[in-house]
């Protein structure tokens, strides 16, 4: 049997050298002045971005990478190209696990927080799903720069100390460079904008998987997609498995190759459990439904049973 590390780097290779095909397809395009071509490779290669966010999450849990060094050189840089430190997004993520849908889980914040009022949780909504490229980070940040941070190891947060000012000297060169030679046109066309619908598609998706949700297991706090066409695999392919969410939250040591062999565990056993969705399509309304009054978790049943505002 191969081993699953070996096989998840190769999906992510995979995925980045189609990123880098498609990367040389738009410049080809944006040079010659087709921009009728470059939109819809623009979209391919967000959605591969997207792809890659999700390796991001994979070199969190340690799964990207057999190779530690290397898991954490692909966290490190992609983190650098999102603008969101590896080593926190790590330690953030950890706790999404361990506190799924309760108020202490801090990467779905401000929807797990009965006391935030609703135009604030809907401003957070707004901002995330246009402009998460630049917000979602700061959502992290401040869990970093709170005076009750939960990142306490001084270790941790000298080497995210050490990833943001890496960051910072990426960028600053990586824009010298751009205004130097005049390349404004090919970063906004090969990075800015791509990125910039990547990381809506990554708000998306992880709003799908737990925005409206108030329930108490992982299957009634998650939405998954099972998908059963072959487009539909090649789509969760892709995305390196993520839309067998619940599966990951209920044993987040899986690699992502193996997700779809334990789909049998997201049959609903509790009421409130949820069956999982054949698409994102079929998922989307019932999220739609809940943005209006975006929240996560069964505290806000508590606080409605005891009379406190939720809104």
């Amino acid at each position: 049997m191969r081993d699953e590390h070996t096989i998840s780097s190769v999906d992510f290779q995979t995925l980045v050298f189609l990123l880098a095909f498609s990367e040389v397809a738009i410049w080809a395009t944006v040079w010659a002045g087709w921009f009728w071509l470059a939109l819809p490779l623009v979209l391919v290669a967000a959605h591969l971005m997207h792809g890659l966010l999700i390796g991001f999450h994979e070199a969190s849990h340690g799964l990207l990478r057999k190779s530690r060094r290397l898991n954490e050189f692909d966290g490190v840089l992609i983190g650098i190209f999102s603008f969101l430190p590896f080593s926190l997004y790590r330690v953030v993520h950890q706790r999404h696990h361990m506190y799924l849908a309760t108020e202490k889980d801090t990467e779905l914040w401000p929807f797990v927080l009965p006391r935030a009022p609703r135009w604030g949780r809907r401003l957070s909504a707004f901002l995330e799903l246009t402009v998460g490229l630049f917000y979602s980070p700061l959502i992290f940040l401040r869990v970093f720069l709170e005076s009750d941070s939960p990142v306490r190891s001084r270790k941790v947060r000298r080497r995210i100390w050490f990833e943001l000012a890496l960051s910072f000297v990426f960028w600053a060169i990586i824009l010298a460079a751009v205004a130097f030679w005049g390349v404004w046109k090919y970063f906004l066309w090969l990075y800015l904008v791509p990125a910039m619908v990547a990381a809506n598609l990554q708000t998306w998706r992880k709003y799908v998987e737990h925005l409206g949700l108030t329930g108490t297991t992982v299957n009634s706090s998650t939405r998954s997609i099972v998908p059963k066409s072959r487009l539909g695999n090649l789509f969760a392919y892709t995305l390196l498995h993520e839309p067998y969410h619940g599966v990951h939250h209920e044993n987040a040591g899986l690699p992502h190759r193996v997700l779809p062999q334990f789909t049998s565990i997201l049959t609903p056993k509790d009421p409130g459990d949820l069956a999982p969705f054949m698409s994102y399509r079929q998922a989307l309304p019932d999220l739609i439904r809940s943005l209006g009054d975006p929240r996560v978790g069964a505290q806000w049943r508590d606080s409605s049973r005891n009379g406190q505002p939720v809104s």
